[in-house]
């Protein structure tokens, strides 16, 4: 993306007479980064639960203006933090006009821009990139060339009658062409390790060889790689000189508590809200869904080694809104509130994301549910002490019998307070004191089930609808 802007140079001499001065990419990412970090600045504004861990151990790499490999398990933000650092760099940056691989007007790597300055001088047109252009990306897959990333003969070329030891007859790959920029590749142990050979010179003389011939280009790039723990041992590995040549390497890790995953599972989640209809997730649902996410990654009953991704947590929040919608638009509802009985749904968007270990066949359904019922009661727990709860439980002693399910209007619940006032002030403390029928159905069925799963209340399903009665 070239800059229209009349103010900037557009001739080698007028780029002189700016006063503009050269730098590396690393002195770039040093120098804004340091602003950053006087001015009070996170270095990512969408890049939570990293800010005590992550973040100061990736100051410190740019600040050493190191390589960087960030290493951990799927869905922990690794190649988002990497295609966010493009903030970093200026936001326009000088090259010689029709440049393969952003050529420093000062100091011209390739053969045509070294043959265009010394024709022209101070003559020599000039184009500006945007830094969203100088960052550059490979997924490593087992078929990914040595071509894809530095280069290779293009038969085109040479047809076009240039001998084969013309630099000009070079397909530039994807490094050359995010030289003055940033390259990432992701899962980087998938990359054969004859390819991953190839990078050693781009890491530590920081040049590039194409098919042997005596050309040297003086790459500046900066290079980030992600993976898998997991991927060192299984697909492939990262072969020693390669992981030597990286200055810094940085463990990631899944949010640490409920609260920082709630608020990225709101921040990713598509939201719902269409014409006519609008969706309100409570926290308590909110925080059950990912507390189911915090349980799964210290259950037995799953395979840590792959990992509980916070997509997991994302996917759950938008099916448990989908399935409240639906069931809302069934009864003409124009408000949309999750309830406990929309976590039945989560089955379908958890099953497939997670590695379930089981001896039994068929037994991935009972473990979900196990999970979700300990999201429930953990989060019951820390909104509710059940010992305040006794009125309501001796209505129900004295044959109170209550229907939950997707078949129960909100309003139905709303006339159960007047019918149990005992439960109006726990409700009032869930909802805020919001009297919205949907947002008190919500609460409702919340501390029901809370009551059930704390050995309070007995509750009997048959299919999407349940009662709840008392123990004795």
């Amino acid at each position: 993306m070239a800059s229209t802007d009349p103010d900037r140079p557009t001739t080698l001499g007028a780029l002189r007479a700016s006063g503009w001065t050269s730098r590396s990419v690393k002195e770039e990412l040093r120098e804004n980064a340091i602003a950053r970090i006087v001015a009070g600045q996170p270095l990512f504004d969408d890049v939570l639960g990293y800010e005590d861990t992550v973040l100061p151990q990736l100051e410190n790499a740019l600040l050493a203006g190191h390589d960087v490999i960030f290493l951990g398990e799927r869905g922990q933000a690794k190649t988002r933090m990497v295609r966010s650092l493009t903030g970093l760099l200026d936001e326009w940056m000088p090259v010689v006009a029709g440049s393969e691989i952003n050529d420093d007007p000062y100091h011209p790597t390739s053969r045509h821009a070294r043959d265009l300055v010394a024709e022209m001088g101070d003559a020599t047109p000039i184009d500006w990139v945007h830094r969203d252009d100088r960052f550059g990306e490979k997924l490593a897959t087992p078929d990914t060339s040595i071509a894809d990333l530095i280069g290779e003969v293009d038969p085109i070329k040479v047809a076009e009658g240039r001998y084969l030891s013309d630099e000009l007859t070079l397909h530039y790959g994807l490094v050359p062409r995010t030289n003055r920029g940033i390259f990432a590749i992701n899962e980087l142990p998938d990359l054969a390790e004859r390819i991953q050979v190839g990078l050693l010179n781009v890491l530590e003389e920081r040049d590039v060889q194409i098919r042997g011939y005596k050309i040297r280009l003086p790459l500046d790039v900066v290079l980030f790689a992600s993976a898998n723990p997991d991927d060192y041992t299984n697909r492939g590995r990262i072969i020693t000189p390669l992981k030597d040549r990286f200055g810094s390497q940085i463990r990631t890790h899944y949010p640490l508590d409920v609260e920082t995953e709630v608020t990225i599972a709101r921040q990713e989640a598509n939201t719902l809200d269409t014409a006519g209809v609008r969706v309100v997730i409570p926290d308590y649902m909110a925080e059950t869904v990912a507390e189911f996410s915090q349980l799964a990654r210290r259950s037995p009953h799953i395979n840590q080694r792959s990992g509980v991704s916070v997509r997991l947590t994302v996917a759950n929040l938008e099916t448990m809104s989908a399935n409240a919608m639906r069931r809302s638009l069934q009864h003409g509802e124009t408000v949309v509130v999750p309830r406990v009985s929309d976590l039945e749904a989560l089955a379908a968007s958890t099953i497939g994301k997670l590695e379930i270990e089981t001896i039994e066949e068929g037994r991935d359904g009972v473990v979900v549910q196990q999970l979700l019922k300990g999201a429930v009661l953990e989060t019951f727990r820390r909104h509710i002490a059940v010992e305040n709860l006794r009125d309501v439980v001796e209505a129900f002693d004295a044959e109170l019998v209550v229907n939950a399910g997707e078949d129960v209007r909100a309003a139905d619940y709303v006339a159960l307070l007047a019918q149990l006032p005992a439960l109006s002030p726990h409700v009032v403390a869930l909802t805020g004191g919001d009297e919205t029928p949907e947002v008190v159905a919500s609460a409702v069925e919340f501390v029901l089930e809370g009551l059930h799963l704390s050995k309070r209340l007995n509750k009997e399903a048959v299919g999407p609808r349940s009662q709840y009665r008392g123990r004795n």
